[in-house]
C-alpha cells in the first residue's frame, strides 16, 4: 500500500492506526519519500573488489566507505554484471544487458540503448528531477550516443570505458582510434588538465551545491580501473609500508591502495557537500562497484602509467572481473539515509537491475507501458518491511565472440555454463564455490539449464544493423 498524501499529524495518525503490519519508522519513511522525493546520490566504483573495503577486512584503507556502510543498510549479496558496460546497462534500464544485444554483454564502445529507451535518468527527469552524470558513461563512445540523449540534463567525464588519470585518454589500439579521447562536458569534447578522480568529484560537488531539489547525481568513478595512479599526496601515505617481498608487486599494490584511498576520500567529500548544504536528511546515497576486482593488469591505454602486477582482492570469494563466479559479480554495496533507514544488513540477493524500479517508485514515477523490467522493487527489503523474501531467479549472460557464457541463480542454487562445461554450486553451504556438485544433481542441472534457455528467449541475439560498422 502506497499513500501519496502529504505528511501531517492527521495523516500519520491515520497511517499508524490502519497499517498495523508495518512499523512506524517504515510508514513515516514511505510517506516522506513519496510526499517529498529524495535527492539521490548514486556512486559507482570501477573494479573495486569484494575485499578492497575495510569493512570486509581489506588491507586497503576506506574509512569513509566503512562509516557509511556501518551506519546504513549493508547489501551483503548485491549482484552486478561481470564487467562494466553490462552493469551500467542494467543499472540504468532495469533490464538484463542481454536484452539489448550481444555487444551489451561485454565492454563496448557501441551504443547500447536504442533511441527512446526509458532510463532511470529520463524517468526521474520526467517527474521533476534535475539529473547529472559525472564520470564514466561506457554505453556508447560517440557524442550522439552520450548521456544527454538518455535523460541527463548535464554530463561530464569519459564516454569510453576507461580514462587515464592524467591524459584522460582511452585505448591506444588502432582499432579503437575513433574513441581515443572522449572527455566531454555537456555534448562537447573538452581538453583539460588535472587528475580524473579529482575533476569528477569537484564537478559533482558543484552540482550538489547548486542543484535545485530534487536532484539525481550519478557519479560512476573511473577509479579504481587501470591505469592505476593518484596524486602524490595519496601515494606518500604508503611509502613506509611493505606488502610484498617482490619490489614490483609491492610498488604495484601501494599504488593500488593509494588509488582506493583517493576514491574513499572523494566519497567522503561528496557526503560532506551534501551535509554542508543541509540536504543530508533528504538525500539517499547508494554505493556499489560495477564488477568484481581485477587481480592484475597491464596498461593498454594512452598513458605513461606503469602496469600493475598486483591489484585488488575478492577473497574469500572465488574469481575476478570478467568471470561468473561470485568474485566477479558480487560486490560491496550499501544504502545510506540517516534518520530514514536504520543500520542493518540485508542478506537476501539483490541485483543491480533492481535500482530502476526501486528508485523510480520512491520518486513517484510510474511507467506508461510495460518496460519488461528484470529488476524488482527492493525497497521493502531495504527498509526491513520484508525480511524473508521469496527465492528469486537472477540471470547472467556474458558473450565472448561466438561463444556465450551464462549463469543462473535460483534460491541458493547457482549454475554456471562456461568454457564448455557446466558447474553447480549450493551457495548456502558453499558461498565461495569450492565444490561443484553438478554430477550429484543431474535433474536440477537440467531444470536450471531449461530456465537459462527460457531467459535467452527474451535476449536480443544480434547486434543492431546500424551498429555493425562501428568497432567495439
Amino acid at each position: 500500500m502506497h499513500l501519496r498524501s502529504s505528511v501531517n499529524g492527521r495523516v500519520l495518525t491515520f497511517v499508524i492506526a490502519t497499517m498495523t503490519l508495518l512499523s512506524a519508522t517504515t510508514v513515516c519513511l514511505s510517506q516522506v519519500a513519496l510526499a517529498e522525493p529524495p535527492n539521490i546520490l548514486l556512486i559507482v566504483a570501477d573494479d573495486l573488489g569484494w575485499n578492497d573495503v575495510g569493512y570486509h577486512g581489506s588491507r586497503c584503507r576506506t574509512p569513509n566507505i566503512d562509516q557509511l556502510a556501518a551506519a546504513g543498510v549493508e547489501l551483503d549479496q548485491h549482484y552486478v554484471q561481470p564487467v562494466c558496460s553490462p552493469t551500467r546497462t542494467a543499472l540504468l534500464s532495469g533490464r538484463y544487458p542481454s536484452r539489448f544485444g550481444p555487444h551489451a554483454t561485454h565492454p563496448t564502445n557501441r551504443r547500447v540503448f536504442p533511441r527512446g529507451t526509458e532510463t532511470l535518468a529520463s524517468a526521474l527527469q520526467s517527474v521533476g528531477y534535475h539529473t547529472y552524470l559525472a564520470g564514466k558513461w561506457h554505453l556508447g563512445s560517440r557524442m550522439e550516443w552520450g548521456p544527454q540523449h538518455y535523460g541527463f540534463d548535464h554530463s561530464y567525464g569519459s564516454l569510453a570505458g576507461a580514462a587515464d588519470p592524467w591524459t584522460h585518454g582511452y585505448s591506444n589500439k588502432p582499432s579503437k582510434a575513433m574513441y581515443a579521447y572522449t572527455w566531454h562536458r555537456d555534448d562537447q569534447f573538452v581538453e583539460e588538465k588535472g587528475n580524473v578522480t579529482e575533476l569528477l568529484t569537484a564537478q559533482a560537488i558543484e552540482w550538489i551545491r547548486e542543484a535545485r531539489r530534487p536532484w539525481f547525481v550519478y557519479v560512476p568513478f573511473t577509479a579504481v580501473h587501470i591505469p592505476i595512479d593518484t596524486p602524490e599526496e595519496y601515494k606518500k601515505q604508503f611509502a613506509d609500508e611493505t606488502y610484498y617481498d617482490d619490489p614490483a608487486k609491492d610498488e604495484s599494490f601501494k599504488r593500488y591502495t593509494a588509488y582506493v584511498l583517493q576514491l574513499d576520500t572523494k566519497i567522503g567529500e561528496l557526503v560532506a557537500a551534501v551535509e554542508e548544504t543541509g540536504q543530508r536528511d533528504n538525500t539517499l546515497i547508494i554505493f556499489t562497484s560495477d564488477n568484481g576486482g581485477l587481480l592484475k593488469g597491464g596498461n593498454p591505454y594512452i598513458s605513461d602509467v606503469p602496469p600493475t602486477p598486483v591489484l585488488g582482492s575478492n577473497l574469500p570469494l572465488r574469481g575476478q572481473k570478467g568471470q561468473l563466479y561470485e568474485g566477479g559479480i558480487r560486490v560491496p554495496a550499501f544504502v545510506s539515509w540517516p534518520g530514514k533507514l536504520e543500520s542493518r544488513k540485508v542478506t537476501a540477493p539483490i541485483h543491480v537491475s533492481d535500482w530502476m524500479p526501486t528508485l523510480t517508485r520512491l520518486a513517484g514515477w510510474k511507467p506508461q507501458e510495460d518496460l519488461h523490467w528484470d529488476g524488482h522493487d527492493v525497497w521493502p527489503l531495504i527498509t526491513g518491511e520484508v525480511t524473508e523474501p521469496e527465492p528469486r531467479t537472477i540471470y547472467w549472460s556474458l558473450f565472448r565472440g561466438e561463444k556465450a557464457n551464462h549463469a543462473l541463480r535460483q534460491g541458493n542454487w547457482k549454475l554456471i555454463q562456461h568454457k564448455g562445461r557446466t558447474e553447480l554450486f549450493n551457495l548456502a553451504d558453499d558461498p565461495n564455490e569450492k565444490n561443484d556438485v553438478a554430477a550429484e544433481h543431474p535433474e536440477l542441472v537440467r531444470k536450471l539449464e531449461e530456465q537459462i534457455e527460457a531467459m535467452q528467449s527474451n535476449d536480443l541475439l544480434e547486434i543492431p544493423e546500424d551498429l555493425k560498422k562501428y568497432p567495439d
